[in-house]
């Protein structure tokens, strides 16, 4: 049963990336001012989107992990995938928004990229979490996860800094699109493609997500077998 949940769900969302593929190229009409060019945005919002979210989600579990690292060994343990799978998943859809917001900009612009608030605080994050895990996958001893989770909470610190970057200082990335200033916003007729990306962006990630906690909470088990046999022939 729960294969075939899990299969309809892959094929739902394979089928959501291409209805919204067809919407972003062929359903949203042609910006009048940018041209074909500006149809990255229903992929550039989209992925920050999905990578804030997905940074939140390990935030959390960084917090609840150092919450229950005493406590609750079991808890912190799951508590710790989902912070591992959340960061991975951050950084997967962080480097396609920064990957697609300089091809963009350099037609709208003139320029691939430019050290402004926005971008600069987008940069750091992205280099904060990919420290995050190169400290997972090369340290080692009993303290690694704590130290990780630290490093977790304090890159999370940054979200709201590179979200608000284009409204607290003048960047060269324009104006927030929602939630802006009066007159901000996107056109009717844009926001079919726009809304049926988010979904197909949001499915993309809670499947890789899905896939990624899986496998984790599969190693931790097997190492915890692996310390139990040790602690055993030590014994």
């Amino acid at each position: 049963m729960k294969k075939t949940a899990f299969g309809l769900y892959i094929a739902l969302t394979i089928a959501l990336m291409f209805w919204g593929y067809y919407m972003a190229i062929y359903g949203a009409p042609l910006d009048a001012a940018q041209g074909e060019i500006f149809r990255i945005i229903f992929y550039h919002v989209p992925s920050f989107s999905v990578s804030f979210t997905s940074f939140a989600v390990s935030f959390l579990g960084s917090i609840a992990f150092l919450a229950w690292r005493r406590s609750h060994p079991d808890w912190a343990q799951i508590s710790d995938a989902w912070a591992l799978a959340g960061a991975e998943v951050g950084v997967v859809f962080c480097t396609v928004g920064l990957t697609t917001g300089p091809l963009w900009g350099r037609r709208a612009w003139g320029i691939w990229w430019t050290w402004d608030a926005r971008l600069t605080t987008t940069l750091v994050l992205w280099l904060i979490y990919v420290s995050y895990l190169l400290l997972r996958r090369f340290a080692a001893g009993s303290q690694m996860q704590t130290l990780a989770a630290v490093l977790n909470i304090f890159g999370a610190l940054d979200v709201p800094i590179v979200y608000m970057a284009n409204r607290w200082w003048r960047t060269q990335h324009p104006a927030p699109v929602f939630g802006g200033a009066e007159g901000s916003g996107m056109d009717p007729s844009m926001l079919p493609a726009f809304f049926w990306n988010m979904g197909a962006w949001f499915a993309w990630g809670i499947l890789i997500f899905a896939l990624r906690i899986h496998v984790e909470r599969k190693q931790q088990k097997i190492a915890a077998l692996e310390a139990q046999d040790a602690l055993n022939a030590v014994n």
